[in-house]
């Protein structure tokens, strides 16, 4: 199973969600609790102005519940290739 996770409310989630025809569901962590629990509520800087958020992440959990693999500041290009490969030697 795939989820997304983010910050924002649940409006913005479904409109995102309808914008790129996402087959997954999203999680609203508006809190940021689950994001706390996992590490990656960070600081991030953009133009010299330092503001918290999320630090884009893969978190790949095995049937077991454990987790297997974390990918963290993930780039988009070739990401899915790591995480099918990851998948594969599970």
């Amino acid at each position: 199973m795939v989820f997304g996770v983010s910050a924002d409310s649940r409006k913005s989630h479904e409109k995102f969600r309808k914008k790129y025809q996402l087959p997954y569901n999203l999680l609203v962590d508006e809190g940021h609790h689950l994001c706390d629990a996992y590490g990656i509520w960070k600081e991030k800087t953009l133009y010299g102005v330092s503001y918290m958020g999320i630090e884009r992440t893969t978190v790949l959990i095995d049937s077991s519940g454990v987790v297997a693999k974390i990918f963290r500041k993930v780039q988009v290009d070739g990401h899915v290739e790591q995480v099918a490969l990851a998948v594969a030697n599970l």
